[in-house]
């Protein structure tokens, strides 16, 4: 089987199934893991402008997509050429056990998925209990974006407790925030993330001080791994107990005060 991987986080999925490159023919320039083996793969170009020729080139029997992060129209076009594929679409850590049994089925692998679908629904059922606090991650600098509680970002920072609101429901899920509207939503705690912007403690800083000057209640800064945060799939285990590590740090030290 000869697969094109248009998702970074499911490229690692590929490979965490037990797949290698004489499979995975095609991979994005993002595609960065596992380092030693995306390397021998060929790049076919970026989520949103795959290099269609390139595409055609590595004659893929499944072409793996993402409905956010590649457009309808390379979708379309592969549909057109005769080319299967898989499309991802999850919104919450939960929803990540079915559709990594999906790929696996999709890519004959079905009882390594199993395993590792089984291995993160027991992870997702340890989740702690709300912690009573409200939190959003943030994802861009200028203009400053968060990924509200609709996002799996959003949904995976409520896996450690918090409630993470659904700012501009109708939006695309990452609305553009202000001090102002920080304080409208009353939240507590602003994790930092590091991608696709990487923040610095020094810019959460300088937004905290531009809600104090509003006469809001500063909230804690976090800074906080973007990979944990986004990358769905396998990765998606290790990214909840990285970050269950980081909230129970934080709960301590909560407690301590």
């Amino acid at each position: 089987m000869r697969i094109v991987s248009l998702v970074p986080s499911l490229t690692l999925s590929l490979f965490d199934l037990g797949l290698d490159a004489s499979s995975v023919v095609g991979r994005t320039p993002w595609c960065i893991h596992p380092a030693d083996a995306v390397s021998q793969v060929p790049v076919v170009g970026g989520t949103k402008t795959p290099n269609l020729g390139k595409i055609s080139a590595a004659k893929p029997d499944v072409v793996v997509m993402d409905r956010d992060e590649n457009p309808k129209a390379v979708h379309d076009w592969c549909v057109e050429q005769g080319y299967r594929t898989f499309v991802c679409h999850v919104s919450r850590p939960a929803e990540v056990p079915d559709m990594l049994r999906s790929l696996g089925r999709a890519v004959q692998r079905e009882d390594e998925a199993e395993a590792l679908a089984t291995r993160l629904e027991t992870t997702l059922i340890a989740l702690p209990e709300p912690n009573g606090r409200v939190a959003l991650p943030l994802i861009w600098h200028e203009p400053l974006m968060a990924a509200n509680g609709a996002t799996y970002a959003g949904n995976m920072v409520a896996c450690m407790g918090y409630d993470v609101p659904v700012i501009e429901p109708d939006g695309t899920g990452y609305p553009v925030v202000t001090p102002e509207s920080i304080v409208a939503w009353k939240l507590t705690d602003l994790f930092l993330s590091s991608e696709p912007h990487e923040f610095s403690l020094e810019e959460g800083e300088r937004l905290v001080a531009q809600i104090e000057a509003i006469g809001g209640t500063p909230p804690a800064l976090h800074l906080i791994d973007g990979e944990a945060l986004t990358w769905m799939g396998s990765y998606t285990t290790k990214g909840l107990e990285h970050l269950l590590t980081m909230e129970a740090r934080l709960r301590d030290g909560r407690a301590r005060t």
